[in-house]
């Protein structure tokens, strides 16, 4: 099992228990949900969702991912995982409430497993 990481606003993710898929507004916007490795992690999140609260972050199994998974070349020739449609929640095998520090950072979670 390869996981993969995804940041939500809880109540985008309490959307999607009621729906049985979760689709990220980027999803819409640019074809794809965004997601990150646990060495990307924390560095997404410091850089995309510095001093938020109410986060979540998902856990997801990418073996069980229904819909294509893409590794595309974002920056400086690094790749990051792209779910190119709507989440199956049964890939989602764990979420955890993921609040930043005082200063508004992030730290990689004790539940997360660097590759």
């Amino acid at each position: 099992m390869k996981t993969i990481f995804h940041i939500t606003p809880r109540q985008d993710w309490e959307k999607a228990t009621s729906e049985g898929t979760y689709s990220a507004d980027s999803l819409e916007t640019e074809g794809f949900i965004h997601c990150s490795t646990s060495t990307q992690l924390v560095r997404t999140a410091n850089k995309f969702f510095k001093n938020q609260t109410d986060l979540l972050l998902i856990f997801i199994d990418s073996d069980k991912v229904k819909p294509e998974i893409r590794y595309d070349v974002v920056a400086e020739n690094e790749t990051f995982p792209h779910i190119y449609g709507a989440l199956n929640k049964n890939a989602v095998f764990k979420v955890i409430h993921f609040e930043a520090d005082k200063n508004g950072l992030f730290k990689l979670p004790t539940e997360v497993q660097l590759e």
